[in-house]
């Protein structure tokens, strides 16, 4: 299986598709406050890189939630549709948005430390703290 593949989807309402060129195959989750505030638990997501297109582009809000990345969701029925690195342009998808689920693998989490007791998964995964994570990737 190759590392990448064509992901395509769409919002709640189907006004907002989305097209990922170079989708990734693994899942990951994320546990921070503002993922689990901006989807009601643990993101879990898949790393589409920065080759990315929207169809009904006018019906995607943006909101800028730090210095360093922002956030879109559809206008019309609120489906969280990207976390977006800014600097390079690097799309983090909610993995939920895309047609079928064959071929993913859920491997890794991160902001482990801010992981609520009340749920777990039960796969064996790589966790980063939040710290390891700004160590690695903060600009």
């Amino acid at each position: 299986m190759s590392e990448t593949s064509v992901g395509k989807g769409h919002c709640l309402c189907g006004k907002v598709k989305v097209t990922a060129s170079k989708m990734g195959h693994n899942i990951g989750s994320c546990h921070c406050d503002m993922c689990r505030r901006w989807t009601g638990g643990p993101l879990l997501a898949v790393d589409c890189g920065s080759d990315v297109s929207f169809e009904g582009k006018e019906n995607v809000g943006v909101y800028d939630s730090s210095d360093w990345a922002e956030r879109g969701f559809c206008k019309h029925c609120g489906t969280n549709l990207f976390y977006r690195l800014i600097e390079s342009d690097q799309y983090i998808m909610p993995v939920g948005i895309f047609d079928g689920d064959e071929g993913f693998i859920f491997d890794h989490q991160i902001f482990i430390d801010k992981k609520p007791a009340y749920y777990c998964f039960s796969n064996e995964t790589q966790n980063m703290t939040g710290a390891e994570v700004f160590a690695k990737y903060a600009p």
